[in-house]
C-alpha cells in the first residue's frame, strides 16, 4: 500500500493533472457553491412556472450557440501541442475567424426563431423579446471556445480558474440583489447575462495576451496558408462539431423537450435536479481539460503505458468523491431539495435519484471522449453517440409525453451508460493494443 502510494505520489502525469485541477477546482468549488445559491434564491423569487421559463430561454440560447458554432477549444488543445510556433499562430487564426463568422450566423437565427420559441417552449409569446434579449450573450462569446483552447492548451489552467471565480461571484451577487429587492425575470436573467459576458470577454482578453507569449508577438499577421494541414484539421474540426452537436441533440436538450412536450413546470424539476447533481460533478469537471492536455502530449509522445496508467488512477480519484457524494444525495435529498428550494421543488427528488445513475458513471470515465480525441479518433465517439442518440430521441419521442420529466431522467441515464461504456472499451483496447505492438499499429493506422 506505502509502496503503491508513494508511486502516485511520484508520478509526474498525475501531478501535472492534479496541479492544473487544483485550479480550476479552487474556483469551481466555489463558483459550484455560488450557483447553488443563485439557483436556490431564482427558484425561490420566480416560482416554480416563471423558473421553468428562465431555465428554458437560457438553455434554447445556449442551444442555438452550440448548434451553430464551430467548437474550437478541442482543436486548439490538441494542435498546440502538435504543431510549430507560425503554424498554430495560423490555426488559432483560423479557428478564431471560424468561430466568430458562425457565432454572428447563431443570432441571427436566434432572432428568427425567438418568437417560435416563446409560443411552444415558454408557452408565452411575450417572452420572446426575452430570448432576443439573453442572445446578446453571443456578442460576447464571439471567439470565447478558441480562446478557452489558447489558455488550455498553453497550460494556463489558473487564468480559466480566475475567470471562472469573478464570473460566479458577479452573477450570484446580482441574483441576490434581485432577491432581495423582489425583481421580475428580466433583471435575474440580466444577472445571468452579465455573468455570461464577463466569462466571454474575459477570457477572449487573456487568450489575445497569451498568444503574445506563446506564439510570439505578431502572431497574427502569420498567414492562414501556414496551416498547411487543411484537411486534418477540416476532419478533426467538423467531427468534434458534428459530436458537439450530438450531445446537443442528444444530451443537452432535455429541458427543451420536456418544455415542448410536457410544460416549463416540469421542465424547473428537471433543472433543479440537475443543479444538485452539480454536486457530484463538483471536482469532477476540472479534471477534464486537464486530463486530455497530459493524454494528448503522452500519446502524441507515444507514451502508451503512462497514457494507461494515468487514465486508470484519475478513475480511481473520482470514483473516490462520486460514490460517497451520489450515497449522500440518494438519502437526504429527499429533505434537501424542499429546504434548499421550497416545498414545491420535491417533484425533483426522484428525477434526481434516476440520473446519479448516469452522471455517476461519466464522472468517473470522464476521460471517455478525450482519449479518443487524443489517439486522433474523433470519428469514433461521434458515430456512438449518433446511434445511441437516435435511439435515446425515439424513446423520448415516444414516452415523454405519456409518462413525463421522469422517464426522460431514466432516458438519458441510459444514455450515459451505453454510449459511454462503448467509448471507454474502444479506448482502452486501442492502447492496449498499441502497448503491444506499436510499430504495427502505427503501419496500419498511416495506411
Amino acid at each position: 500500500m506505502r509502496r503503491a502510494f508513494r508511486s502516485w505520489q511520484q508520478d509526474p502525469l498525475l501531478r501535472g493533472v492534479i496541479r492544473n485541477s487544483s485550479y480550476l477546482f479552487s474556483s469551481t468549488s466555489i463558483t459550484a457553491l455560488l450557483s447553488l445559491l443563485q439557483g436556490i434564491f431564482a427558484a425561490r423569487l420566480l416560482g416554480d412556472e416563471s423558473f421553468g421559463v428562465l431555465a428554458t430561454i437560457i438553455v434554447f440560447v445556449s442551444s442555438i450557440h452550440r448548434l451553430l458554432s464551430f467548437r474550437m477549444n478541442e482543436l486548439m488543445v490538441k494542435y498546440l501541442a502538435e504543431s510549430k510556433d507560425r503554424q498554430a499562430a495560423a490555426i488559432v487564426k483560423a479557428a478564431g475567424l471560424t468561430e466568430a463568422l458562425t457565432s454572428l450566423l447563431a443570432f441571427l437565427v436566434l432572432v428568427l426563431l425567438a418568437p417560435w420559441a416563446a409560443q411552444h417552449l415558454a408557452k408565452d409569446p411575450s417572452t420572446a423579446p426575452l430570448f432576443i434579449f439573453y442572445g446578446l450573450v453571443l456578442f460576447a462569446n464571439l471567439t470565447y471556445e478558441t480562446a478557452l483552447g489558447v489558455l488550455q492548451g498553453g497550460d494556463l489552467f489558473s487564468r480559466q480558474a480566475q475567470i471562472n471565480l469573478i464570473q460566479g461571484i458577479l452573477t450570484a451577487g446580482l441574483i441576490l440583489l434581485a432577491y432581495v429587492l423582489k425583481w421580475g425575470m428580466a433583471q435575474v436573467l440580466l444577472a445571468y447575462l452579465l455573468g455570461k459576458v464577463f466569462a466571454g470577454l474575459g477570457t477572449t482578453w487573456l487568450a489575445l495576451r497569451s498568444c503574445n507569449r506563446i506564439l510570439g508577438k505578431g502572431w497574427w499577421q502569420v498567414p492562414l496558408k501556414t496551416v498547411g494541414n487543411w484537411s486534418e484539421l477540416r476532419h478533426f474540426a467538423i467531427s468534434t462539431n458534428l459530436h458537439g452537436t450530438a450531445n446537443l441533440v442528444f444530451r443537452d436538450s432535455e429541458l427543451l423537450f420536456i418544455s415542448f412536450l410536457r410544460s416549463p413546470v416540469e421542465s424547473g424539476y428537471f433543472r433543479i435536479a440537475q443543479g444538485v447533481i452539480n454536486l457530484v460533478m463538483l471536482p469532477i469537471e476540472p479534471f477534464i481539460a486537464p486530463t486530455y492536455a497530459e493524454i494528448s502530449r503522452t500519446i502524441a509522445q507515444k507514451e502508451w503505458s503512462a497514457s494507461r496508467r494515468l487514465l486508470k488512477r484519475v478513475s480511481i480519484l473520482a470514483a473516490a468523491w462520486t460514490l460517497p457524494v451520489a450515497g449522500f444525495l440518494a438519502l437526504f435529498g429527499y429533505w434537501l431539495i424542499p429546504l434548499l428550494y421550497g416545498a414545491e421543488y420535491r417533484p425533483a427528488y426522484p428525477a434526481m435519484l434516476i440520473l446519479l445513475a448516469g452522471y455517476g458513471f461519466a464522472s468517473i470515465f470522464h476521460w471517455n471522449r478525450p482519449l479518443l480525441l487524443a489517439l486522433g479518433m474523433p470519428s469514433f465517439p461521434l458515430r456512438v453517440s449518433t446511434i445511441t442518440g437516435l435511439v435515446k430521441t425515439l424513446l423520448t419521442l415516444f414516452l415523454l409525453p405519456l409518462f413525463g420529466y421522469l422517464i426522460e431522467a431514466a432516458i438519458l441515464s441510459g444514455y450515459f451508460l451505453a454510449s459511454i461504456g462503448v467509448n471507454v472499451w474502444r479506448g482502452l483496447r486501442e492502447v492496449d493494443t498499441r502497448i503491444k505492438s506499436p510499430s504495427q499499429v502505427e503501419i496500419a493506422h498511416k495506411a
